[in-house]
């Protein structure tokens, strides 16, 4: 991608998730909705949305299915707020990259925190620990 590509993705991106956050009424979107990325093609015609939804795996189909129900909504108010030469269709993406993550973290804690149970029973000596 270009630097100018680079920009403008970042700058639907932050819009997008402005709009997320202060303009979709829809009840079906969760408030902990977060716009990860957005990459824009050279033509600024389609724009692909990654975005992180907290809940289980019905919010995100309702998320998702209220994002494509917004579509038109976003891509007329990211013409109001950018001015570009042509406005990008949306296409949304759940990415559950963050859940991975903290389940990732979840197991190395647990992996370190049994190691160290493991290593603190190896050096009691046999027979000092029944007093």
């Amino acid at each position: 991608m270009s630097d100018r590509n680079d920009r403008i993705s970042e700058e639907v991106k932050k819009e997008l998730s402005l709009i997320l956050r202060d303009d979709i009424k829809d009840p079906r979107l969760p408030e902990m909705v977060s716009v990860l990325n957005v990459k824009v093609t050279n033509d600024l015609k389609f724009a692909k949305a990654y975005i992180s939804v907290f809940g289980d795996e019905e919010a995100r189909k309702k998320a998702e299915a209220a994002l494509v129900s917004a579509s038109g909504f976003i891509r007329k108010e990211i013409s109001k707020r950018l001015n570009l030469r042509a406005t990008p269709e949306f296409s949304f993406i759940i990415d559950n990259s963050i859940e991975k993550g903290i389940n990732m973290s979840k197991l190395i804690h647990q992996i370190i925190e049994d190691d160290k149970i493991k290593h603190v029973e190896q050096d009691i000596p046999e027979g000092k620990d029944d007093k």
